[in-house]
Formats: C-alpha cells, structure tokens, sequence
C-alpha cells in the first residue's frame, strides 16, 4: 500500500516552521560569534608561555570537548540555577552550551593554524618593529586563516546543526516546531522531510560561499 504524503497541515501552520526558523537563525548567529570570539582568545592562552594562561585554557579545552554539547545545554539549564540566585531561559542554556563547546573546538583550529605559520613571519615581523600584538594581527592571523577556512566552515555547520539540541529544553526553534506540528498532524515523515530541507537549503549557500572564498584566497595567492 503506498503512502500519502501529507504536506498540507504544514502549508497551513508555515508561520508556526518560520518562528522555529528564525529562532534557529538567531541562536547560530549569537553561538556562531561567541564560539569563535572565545575559541580565538582560548587557543592564544593555549600558545601563552605564562602558565596563568595556559593551563586554565587547557583545562577549559578538555573538559568541553570531552563532555557532550546536550549534557552541557541540560546542566545549564537545569543545574546551574540551583546553584546560583538567577533562573536561565531555555535560548540562554542553549547558547552557553553550544558556544562552550564550539569554543573548545575552535581554540584547538586557531591554535593549530597559527603553529602552522613558518617562526619567520613572527621574527621578520618583529624586526620591522612590529608588536607581538601588531605581529599576530597584521602577519600571521590573515595567512593562518586561510588555511584555517575550511576547518571553521566545518564548525560553523556544526554549530548550525547543534541549533537542534536547544530542542531539548523547549526553546523555539526549528526541530522543536516541527515536533510540535509533527504531534498534532500525526505526520512525522513529512515534517521532518521538510526540516531536512530546509536545513539544506540555509547551509548550502554557506559551503558555497567558503569555496568562493578559498577559490579567491588561492587567487590571490598566486
């Protein structure tokens, strides 16, 4: 017997997948700058001689990677209130956790690729009288970044993607929409097709975009 799909109860209820879909849209975009904003200074901290530094950035690194992101998002939500005087609103669970935990991802790619810089770009810098500051910024970063664009096009899906864990405590965004309608449609094969798609169709200009980017950057190069 073949199945009917039923796509209609979603054409009806679309303004309830388009609040997830901007729900989704703003937790990447604040998980997307503060994963990469921290992952920066933690993997600087990480290459920090001064042990004040490096080894609480270690540590930092560590235990987010070895912990899962959901965990994280529960423990935040659930655990840290008891702890302190305040509550934590689902959106705020879920960035910390997703951010945490992209950030230790993150350190670990920003580290990599500044030690992948040849030591006489930091020594020519320096003997142009540059700051180990004005060094990092204006010699080592734009040519470490560039081997680093593809790793950081893999986090930034990842951190898209992980926008679903959110789902676990009730914030509004795409997955949990969709298990919503899912549940009162009785129609799970459909709207899960349908959020598959449309997580495609949100990443895909993204990948694009980043081998425009590379394709430019090699360009450049030459």
């Amino acid at each position: 017997m073949a199945y009917r799909w039923q796509f209609a109860p979603l054409l009806e209820n679309a303004d309830v997948l388009l609040a997830g879909a901007v729900g989704t849209l703003k937790l990447f975009a604040i998980c997307a700058v503060c994963a990469l904003s921290l992952g920066l200074a933690v993997g600087l901290a990480r290459r920090s001689p001064r042990a004040w530094l490096y080894w609480p950035a270690t540590a930092f690194v560590e235990f987010f990677r070895n912990t899962p992101v959901l965990v994280q998002i529960l423990w935040f939500y659930f655990a840290l209130p008891i702890l302190l005087p305040f509550e934590i609103g689902p959106m705020t669970a879920a960035a910390l956790g997703i951010s945490l935990n992209s950030a230790a991802f993150s350190a670990e790619i920003f580290r990599g690729g500044i030690q992948s810089i040849d030591r006489g770009q930091w020594e020519g810098a320096r003997a142009l009288g540059m700051t180990p500051g004005q060094a990092l910024r204006r010699v080592v970063l734009p040519q470490a970044v560039r081997r680093m664009l593809p790793a950081l096009t893999n986090r930034g899906i990842e951190i898209f993607k992980m926008t679903t864990l959110a789902s676990a405590v009730a914030y509004v965004e795409l997955l949990q929409q969709g298990k919503l309608l899912a549940s009162l449609n009785f129609n799970p094969i459909e709207t899960y097709t349908v959020i598959a798609v449309v997580f495609f169709l949100c990443l895909l200009p993204l990948v694009q975009a980043s081998y425009a980017l590379e394709r430019r950057l090699r360009r450049s190069d030459a």
